[in-house]
């Protein structure tokens, strides 16, 4: 029994983690576009500079957005937050389900007018806005980035934007980011059309390795060209790292549950010494006599791992059906995944820890003659 809750505690922990890495992935990923490329010596570069005819051709490429991001400060009387502005395109705000994560606001429709922007929920509250659009205008100071310094000059641009609502991402994005068309903001900065990166879509099958390999050949070594896995590649470590440690202490715990094992087979062979010496009185070899306890604790262990993959999958299976627990603050069921790996290691590691926790006791504990 002891084994089987130790594989069922292994179905259950694995299987929650995956759920919370998806999780963790589409909060953090929603916002990234699959791949994207910047320069890798300056800040900005101009959409001119790629060569757009040879990606076009690129298979599994499907749309290109175009950004800006700079940092900014945010003004409501005389309430002031940093924030970091997004321009963008209308095809990321499209690929990027921007109208999905609006949880405050007059509608995603408001994203084509020229004076509307869009702040993550934090800023939001920060700036004690309302729905009242009497109320929502704001001032978005941004540095001027020639500037010789003068007494009395203003080092900022500024420009009065209509809050149209917030959005709800993650905790970066949600105390950071504020989102706008690409055009509304050309006037407040340097370089009018210049971009920070390129945002490239794919389509739902493409080679996302390949896609980003054939990208870096047509834009050359000026540009670097990521996936957003490897640009959140911490999380992802993070994640995997902490998904070995959760296994390799369960591994140790089963080594504990093992012990009961050992003992029962110790207790099964004492009992059956006057038997064995009936069965080696009747010719019955030691091999044959160590074949019939191995197997006997080999069938223990397997019905044990067999019965901990069942009942670690029906607490999975109620969890995903029912929602019991709900995830604290988020008011959303944990999530649940399974994989076919995680069943076929847990199978693999305890159908090997079984075997020698069955082979040495009977070994050692069996008479040799």
């Amino acid at each position: 029994m002891g084994i089987a809750v130790c594989v069922a505690a292994m179905v259950i922990l694995l299987s929650a983690f995956n759920g919370i890495e998806q999780m963790v992935s589409k909060l953090y990923t929603s916002f990234d576009a699959p791949i994207t490329i910047q320069h890798q010596n300056r800040k900005t570069f101009f959409l001119s500079q790629l060569d757009l005819k040879k990606m076009a051709k690129i298979e599994g490429l499907t749309f290109l957005s175009k950004e800006r991001e700079e940092l900014v400060v945010v003004r409501k009387k005389q309430r002031w937050v940093n924030a970091t502005l997004h321009a963008v395109d209308p095809v990321f705000f499209r690929e990027a389900n921007v109208a999905k994560h609006l949880i405050n606001g007059v509608g995603s429709g408001a994203f084509s007018q020229p004076t509307s922007v869009f702040l993550g929920a934090d800023l939001f509250s920060k700036l004690k806005l309302g729905l009242d659009s009497d109320q929502n205008d704001v001032l978005i100071y941004a540095p001027k980035q020639k500037l010789r310094i003068r007494l009395g000059s203003n080092p900022f641009q500024i420009k009065q934007f209509f809050v149209a609502g917030a959005l709800n991402y993650n905790q970066e994005l949600n105390g950071t980011a504020l989102l706008c068309n690409f055009d509304a903001v050309t006037d407040l900065f340097d370089q009018q059309g210049a971009l920070t990166r390129v945002n490239i879509y794919v389509s739902t099958n493409a080679n996302l390795s390949k896609v980003q390999a054939d990208v870096q050949k047509v834009v050359g070594k000026h540009f670097k060209v990521q996936t957003q896995f490897q640009k959140n590649e911490l999380i992802y470590k993070t994640s995997q790292s902490e998904r070995l440690v959760v296994f390799i202490i369960l591994l140790f715990v089963f080594v504990l549950a093992s012990f009961n094992l050992i003992a029962a087979l110790t207790m099964l062979i004492h009992e059956k010494q006057g038997n064995l010496e009936i069965l080696r009185a009747m010719g019955m070899g030691a091999t044959s006599r160590f074949l019939v306890f191995f197997f006997e604790g080999q069938l223990l262990v397997f019905l044990g791992v067999l019965l901990g993959l069942f009942l670690g999958l029906l607490l999975c299976w109620t969890q995903q059906t029912f929602g019991w627990l709900i995830v604290p603050g988020a008011n959303v069921p944990f999530p649940i995944v399974y994989k076919a790996s995680d069943f076929l290691s847990i199978f693999l590691a305890s159908s090997i820890l079984g075997f020698l926790f069955t082979y040495f006791p009977v070994r050692f504990l069996l008479p040799k003659q």
